[in-house]
């Protein structure tokens, strides 16, 4: 078998299932201040605690989607340096093919908790290699909406 049959044979049971829980990270304003620093989105309701307490449904400044979104990579270890041989024996090379169906149903406090749920919604081959769709669900510790729900394609290769 190829190392490709390999994975696909790894993976292909686990469709449908959730196979990972990442641990809980605390958003507080540094890091809220820090992704408005960088992507250069200052909207008050993200980065002045002040106004926000006064005008802001929540109370308090919130993190920006985007924030929420880009934290994938920690909230699923994937960003791990043991990560990528655990998961993908026999493969070279992950690409981050792309998202898809990205929604913010929550907003993420100041302050709270985040986390994520990994499932694997298929596998499959591609030229060359294979691809994995996931659904990442970040939840809001203590909330019943989750912050962030998007479906994730990477694709591997030998």
């Amino acid at each position: 078998m190829s190392a490709i049959d390999l994975l696909i044979a790894r993976y292909r049971p686990k469709v449908g299932c959730e196979i990972a829980v990442g641990p809980w990270l605390q958003i507080d304003q540094d890091r809220i201040d820090q992704f408005a620093a960088v992507t250069g989105d200052q909207q008050w309701i993200h980065t002045d605690p002040a106004r926000a307490a006064t005008d802001s449904p929540l109370g308090t400044t919130i993190a920006h989607g985007f924030l929420t979104l880009s934290l994938l990579p920690y909230l699923t270890g994937s960003n791990r340096p043991d990560y990528f041989s655990a998961h993908y024996p026999g493969m070279q090379r992950r690409l981050n093919y792309g998202l898809d169906k990205v929604r913010f149903p929550a907003a993420v406090a100041v302050g709270v908790r985040i986390r994520a749920r990994t499932l694997v919604l298929g596998i499959e081959t591609v030229a060359g290699g294979a691809q994995i769709r996931y659904r990442f669900t970040i939840e809001i510790e203590g909330e019943e909406k989750p912050a962030c729900i998007a479906e994730q394609i990477f694709r591997l290769y030998p």
